[in-house]
């Protein structure tokens, strides 16, 4: 089963950055959303993958991570 990991960041500027992290790891560009508005990534991954995922997002200083 697939789990939607949600970072959100201070600055707009690190979107980009942790998008190419992500991709640049092996994780499809289509199972990331980025939204400038909110300053989030979205991640969807399955749950054997959440504990890497969480950790390339946090290379970049998130505000917050949430799963659902």
């Amino acid at each position: 089963m697939a789990e939607i990991i949600t970072a959100v960041y201070a600055s707009a500027d690190t979107l980009s950055n942790v998008r190419d992290d992500l991709i640049s790891t092996g994780v499809p560009q289509e199972k990331i959303r980025v939204d400038q508005e909110k300053k989030q990534v979205q991640v969807m991954g399955p749950n054997t993958a959440e504990a890497e995922i969480e950790e390339i997002l946090k290379r970049h200083s998130p505000t917050g991570i949430h799963t659902s």
